[in-house]
């Protein structure tokens, strides 16, 4: 008797349920079951969305979601409605963009992206053209630069040359000198060449 009760209770309880979803989507008046409550686990069922879109649609339609003693959060029959209210407008505008976007052409289409293409070809161009003439400015005077650094280089080696040339001959006149020995009254004597180191 007592399982016989449960399943009695059970029944009555799922078919209550069953009663409320069906009325809440037919939009059928529930008067009655207003104070009736559905957690945010049947309202996804119902509305058949997830929990983001049910908080989307709350700030849409402005309905605050009510907390029980336990912390559990639920909803009334009346703001089902409006929350299944809300989504079929927002079905509906999403259909009416569709269907706005499904009229734009192929070949509308197809003329925007050859426009876009003839104009990224002209800015390709523009951007060339100008950045040639840039580097032509700027490499205008390098080819002389760059002859005047050769000649400096080659000038430079010259330069080193003689330096050097004029080091051995500074050497060699040193040596001579040193070959002298001085005596009295300006007079020199040149020393014997054993001594002198001659390069």
């Amino acid at each position: 008797m007592l399982k016989i009760r449960n399943k009695v209770w059970k029944l009555i309880f799922l078919l209550t349920t069953i009663f409320i979803a069906l009325g809440v989507e037919r939009g059928e008046s529930m008067n009655a079951n207003s104070d009736k409550i559905l957690l945010p686990n049947d309202v996804r069922k119902l509305l058949n969305v997830d929990n983001k879109e049910i908080v989307e649609l709350c700030k849409k339609t402005s309905v605050n979601p009510k907390k029980d003693s336990k912390g559990q959060i639920y909803f009334s029959v009346d703001e089902v409605r409006k929350l299944k209210n809300a989504k079929s407008s927002v079905v509906a505008e999403m259909s009416e963009k569709k269907s706005a976007l499904s009229l734009v052409s192929k070949p509308n289409s197809q003329a925007v992206v050859n426009n876009l293409l003839d104009t990224l070809n002209k800015m390709e161009n523009s951007i060339t053209t100008s950045m040639s003439k840039i580097l032509d400015e700027k490499l205008e005077g390098m080819d002389d630069v760059v002859l005047e650094l050769v000649r400096c280089k080659t000038e430079n080696e010259n330069l080193k040359n003689k330096v050097n040339e004029l080091n051995k001959e500074n050497f060699k006149l040193k040596n001579i000198l040193n070959s002298f020995k001085p005596l009295m009254c300006g007079f020199y004597i040149k020393k014997e060449e054993e001594n002198n180191i001659i390069i």
